[in-house]
């Protein structure tokens, strides 16, 4: 099966990676709802799902609620480095002609891996941005925030510039991607993703209509494990990892 993949990475000249929280489980950070996850099958302390507190309304109605479980991600995220996986991916970016990541992930890892061609279609958790005025800032952690904190220009509340439950996807990320999918693809990855969302999931449908080579990572089953041609249910620094070692063998 490796070899199977490295082959066809080896007579591709583009490639989409679609990486979900799997593929930033090596560096440390909980896959939430994955395997091992941070909130997997339990209440929140204040009894609510996840998802609703960490959504829009929540933190227009209760900002102090929605920040704490913010908190909460970021020091668990905090310190994280971009792992082998982040690393192959970004060699494969100057291999390729076209090399493509597609990230629900917002840790930041691919781009401080050195990938190029990131669209981080969740934002960027270490993005900060006001709800009232133009003011942002980036920043390496949340350690000096006080919650919910607020804007220095306007004193505006400051959130994370993040998708949220409930939130519109950003239009500008939205549109390249539809770019990127239309210019085509030799091959599609899904790595590290339960494919839940259309979105995510829809690249591989295509792909695989189209006749395009298409191949999971992801040590359990999600909705597109059955159609894709190859899946290696391992986690994704090792998959990648040993595809890697192929590739270069076979270049050269």
């Amino acid at each position: 099966m490796i070899e199977a993949v490295a082959r066809v990475l080896a007579q591709a000249k583009s490639a989409l990676f679609i990486t979900g929280a799997g593929m930033s489980a090596d560096s440390g950070l909980p896959t939430y709802r994955g395997i091992g996850g941070l909130y997997e099958e339990r209440e929140t302390d204040d009894g609510m799902p996840i998802e609703k507190l960490l959504s829009g309304d929540v933190l227009r109605a209760r900002p102090e609620l929605t920040w704490k479980y913010l908190l909460q991600i970021e020091r668990a995220c905090r310190g994280a480095r971009p792992n082998a996986g982040h690393e192959i991916l970004a060699q494969l970016d100057r291999q390729l002609e076209r090399c493509v990541v597609f990230t629900q992930n917002v840790d930041g890892l691919h781009r401080a891996a050195g990938s190029a061609n990131v669209i981080e279609i969740h934002g960027n958790i270490h993005e900060l941005v006001c709800v009232r005025c133009t003011w942002h800032e980036t920043v390496p952690d949340f350690a000096h925030l006080s919650l919910p904190p607020r804007c220095p220009a306007c004193h505006g509340l400051v959130r994370p510039a993040v998708v949220l439950f409930g939130e519109n996807l950003p239009a500008a990320a939205l549109e390249r991607f539809e770019d990127e999918l239309e210019r085509g693809f030799d091959v599609v990855f899904s790595i590290g993703t339960s494919s839940l969302f259309a979105y995510v999931a829809q690249p591989v449908l295509l792909a695989r209509r189209a006749g395009i080579p298409t191949v999971e990572i992801n040590p359990g089953e999600t909705d597109v494990s059955d159609i894709v041609d190859h899946r290696l249910a391992v986690p994704a620094a090792q998959a990648l990892q040993a595809i890697w070692d192929a590739y270069r063998s076979l270049a050269g």
